[in-house]
């Protein structure tokens, strides 16, 4: 890894002082592109998403079965959409400013399985791997009826292999269950920030929890290590790969014919504005990437990241991407947002996804805190603070008459817009822990 000059960033970075400084900050991109424009830089495309839809599709019928809450939606792990007009209002009197169009929530927070985003790529990983361990040992076809292996003798088969992952704590929650239940050896090295209940949930599946007292770059370093001595152990890198980010990217799919059923129009006259908390990039860069295969240039993007943790605003904006850490410059990665606590973001979705994200913005665990507390008062939905992330989002772009202009937004097209906030965790966390949120969003 190359050193960083600090003093340069600083001088050559405004915005970088600002990130020191713990500043809630907002940046839009400068270097946004047309779809076709962005596309080849992520090296993926329209067949792939296919192929990640299809295979979700061959194992559904399994997965009715093995979690039967998957069973009324046929085996297919899928969130609800909801209209949240009691919050907008909130946001409108709280923050002084008049949100253009309708705001919606994308309730991944509430994902069977595992109660977050992480339902999406991890589990697609997990049935990824064990299907091509399976069609190599020429005990299943693609054609076959994927019930079967909710049997002894593939959970006999699959005990013959390990999988192993770090994290902060909802890519390993949904990596263990699945693991665990298809019947792999499953290893979730979990850094200093991850939740006990977290830890404890995943230990009541059988799966074995390695703590750390360190951060997640550790976890993910010594998970890796571990797992390059045993051969028949798979890990799961959530920095780098394809597979989990294609995971992710069939959101864009299923929100899109979600719309239809609900008569929401995407168009240049109608923007769609989604706001997406990120961690080391790999869930929401799969899904930026899934909606702009869905919706093309007529989605914006909009990362946010914790004040604390802000790894991809960072990458991007100075383009060292994975070059640079916040701990480089003296930023200390503690954030109540155990999900988003990442110091060095994914090199691989930066690069990948930097010409097709319109912007980036920060906000403190307070801010989180005091926006759990509103939407449980105004909608009665619960959340984790990190989930909250993206709730400042139509806030910022509101604010940001700059990037409106420069994107020729008019006013008739705004007031036809939708933002979506995309909730990324919270439908599983124990009634005691959401009730030590509700008292800290209370202060």
């Amino acid at each position: 890894m190359t050193t960083v000059d600090t003093q340069k960033l600083l001088n050559d970075f405004p915005l970088v002082r600002q990130l020191v400084n713990l500043e809630e900050v907002s940046w839009f991109n400068p270097a946004v592109t047309r779809l076709e424009d962005g596309l080849p830089y992520v090296g993926l495309n329209e067949s792939d998403i296919r192929d990640a839809s299809e295979r979700l599709a061959r194992f559904a019928p399994y997965l009715a079965i093995a979690f039967p809450e998957t069973a009324a939606n046929n085996g297919v792990i899928e969130s609800e959409l909801v209209e949240i007009p009691n919050m907008k209002n909130r946001l409108e009197s709280e923050y002084g400013v008049t949100i253009a169009g309708q705001l919606l929530l994308k309730k991944d927070s509430h994902l069977p399985i595992s109660g977050s985003i992480k339902a999406r790529g991890g589990i697609y990983e997990v049935l990824t791997h064990a299907e091509q361990l399976a069609i190599n040992a020429g005990m299943l076809k693609t054609s076959d009826d994927y019930s079967k292996l909710y049997s002894h003798e593939f959970r006999e088969f699959f005990k013959q292999y390990s999988i192993a992952v770090g994290s902060t704590g909802n890519l390993g929650m949904s990596i263990g269950i699945m693991s665990a239940k298809l019947g792999f050896s499953v290893s979730v090295h979990m850094s200093a920030d991850a939740r006990q209940w977290k830890k404890d949930k995943l230990r009541s599946h059988g799966v074995n929890v390695v703590e750390y007292e360190q951060d997640y770059g550790v976890a993910v370093e010594q998970g890796r290590k571990e797992a390059e001595k045993d051969p028949s152990c798979f890990f799961i890198d959530d920095e780098n790969s394809k597979t989990l980010f294609l995971g992710y990217s069939v959101a864009g799919e299923r929100v899109k014919k979600q719309f239809e059923e609900k008569g929401i129009v995407v168009d240049k006259n109608h923007p769609l504005f989604v706001y997406l908390p990120c961690g080391v990039g790999g869930g929401p860069g799969g899904v930026a990437f899934g909606l702009k295969m869905a919706f093309g240039d007529h989605v914006h993007c909009i990362f946010a990241e914790p004040t604390h943790s802000p790894c991809m605003l960072l990458g991007v904006h100075t383009g060292l991407h994975d070059g640079i850490a916040v701990q480089d410059l003296g930023i200390d990665n503690i954030t109540a947002a155990d999900g988003l606590a990442v110091g060095r973001a994914s090199g691989f979705v930066g690069r990948a996804m930097e010409r097709l994200l319109d912007g980036y913005y920060t906000l403190s665990d307070e801010r989180m805190y005091q926006l759990l507390g509103q939407l449980s008062q105004t909608e009665d939905i619960q959340l984790e603070p990190s989930a909250l992330a993206g709730m400042m989002g139509p806030v910022v772009v509101s604010r940001a008459q700059s990037y409106l202009t420069r994107m020729n937004f008019d006013a008739k097209a705004m007031e036809q817009a939708t933002h979506l906030v995309w909730a990324t965790g919270g439908g599983m966390v124990p009634a005691q822990e959401m009730e030590s949120y509700l008292n800290k969003a209370a202060i």
